[in-house]
This record gives C-alpha cells, sequence and structure tokens, in this order.
C-alpha cells in the first residue's frame, strides 16, 4: 500500500505527462510545494518500487505500473467531486481540497459503488473526464476560447485554470459548463472577446478566453 505523498507523487508525475510537459525535479517542486531534495529522494523510492522511471537530470516518468495507479487515484478524486456538488451541494470553486482528501480511500468496492450511484459520470463539475474502472480516459476535443474566429461557436466543456478565484470569477459573469459561446466581437488592441450565450452577453479578457476550454460546434 503506498503513503499519502507517494500517491499525491505518482498524480502530479501525470499531471506533467498530460500537459506533455517533462516531470523535472523543479517542475515537480512548484507542483508538491516542496524542495528539490525531497523530490529527488522520492522519485528515487517510486523508482525502486517499479512505479517511476527517473533519471538523474533528465526528470521522471511513469511507469505502466504507476500510470495505472494515477489514474485510479484521479477517478476517485473526480467521482468524490462530482458527489459533492451533484449531491451535497458543495460549489465547484470549493470541492478540490476535499476531493483531495476522499482520494486517498483505499476501498475500490466504495469506489465502484459510488460510480455506478453517481450513473457513471463521464466528466468531473469542471469538465475533466473521469477514467473508469479499467483506467481508460476519453478526452473532449477541447481548445481554448481564444482560438475561436469571429462568429464561430464553441460549448463550454473545461477550465484550464482550477483555482477557485478563477471558477467564483465564471460564477460571476454566469457562464457555466454547457454554455454555447458565439464570440461577437475580437479586440484588436488587447485581444479581449464580446461573447454571448443564451444567457449573457460578456466582454472577457484575453487571459480568461485562454482558461476557457471550449468544444467547436
Amino acid at each position: 500500500m503506498l503513503t499519502f505523498t507517494e500517491e499525491n507523487y505518482l498524480k502530479a508525475i501525470y499531471k506533467c505527462e498530460a500537459a506533455h510537459t517533462i516531470a523535472t525535479t523543479n517542475q515537480l517542486a512548484e507542483l508538491l510545494n516542496t524542495t528539490a531534495a525531497s523530490i529527488t529522494d522520492m522519485l528515487k523510492k517510486l523508482g525502486e518500487k517499479n512505479l517511476v522511471l527517473y533519471t538523474k537530470y533528465q526528470g521522471a516518468s511513469l511507469s505502466e505500473e504507476g500510470r495505472k495507479i494515477a489514474l485510479q487515484i484521479i477517478r476517485k478524486h473526480r467521482l468524490w467531486e462530482v458527489f459533492l456538488v451533484e449531491k451535497l451541494g458543495y460549489t465547484w470553486d470549493t470541492v478540490h481540497p476535499i476531493a483531495e482528501q476522499l482520494e486517498h480511500i483505499q476501498s475500490d468496492d466504495l469506489v465502484d459503488k459510488l460510480d455506478k450511484f453517481l450513473n457513471y459520470p463521464q466528466f468531473d463539475p469542471h469538465g475533466d473526464p473521469i477514467p473508469n474502472a479499467q483506467g481508460q480516459i476519453d478526452m473532449h476535443p477541447q481548445k481554448p476560447l481564444s482560438q475561436l474566429k469571429l462568429q464561430e461557436k464553441g460549448t463550454f466543456t473545461g477550465v484550464a485554470n482550477h483555482s477557485p478565484e478563477f471558477l467564483r470569477y465564471l460564477d460571476k459573469i454566469c457562464l457555466k459548463l454547457g454554455d454555447v459561446c458565439i464570440i461577437q466581437e475580437i479586440n484588436e488592441f488587447d485581444k479581449s472577446v464580446l461573447i454571448k450565450t443564451d444567457k449573457v452577453e460578456v466582454l472577457i479578457t484575453e487571459l480568461t478566453a485562454k482558461n476557457i476550454l471550449v468544444t467547436v460546434c
């Protein structure tokens, strides 16, 4: 059985790989808020357990077994987020730290029953895909809203920035997952974008547009 810390390392390496970046010591130290020396020690330990492939000065990658475990941790985290939002009334900006604790529950039977209870959701409250029990994961064909052209439509299906501040900002301007966004105007000066949904018409900054992920209609 792995410790919570070991599981967090596997998840962090997976996050780097999913973003197509190398899981370097410095990158992991930033993600996990710890020192480079601690990262190196843990990567060696995980390497001895055949969960991580680590080369000094080159970074780390997950072994097949390490990737399998990381996906199951992510599955638990995202299922718990769905449960917290849909069944307990939490908002999408508050569930992450709670799910961080619940993701370390070891009972596979409990997680399978949770999945069934929630009717096998495919995506969490932030639009991130939920791996199934076999570790298979289906990705949205997404792109940042900032890449859409004038009058192009995209369905809001996810966020690149998961911070509570950003999620609360989206609530404030009444943008929700599932909204169809139409590009009404792109300002040449600062690349701000005027978008329209069936509920609102709102001007957003280029940074906001880069962090809203859409599936082109």
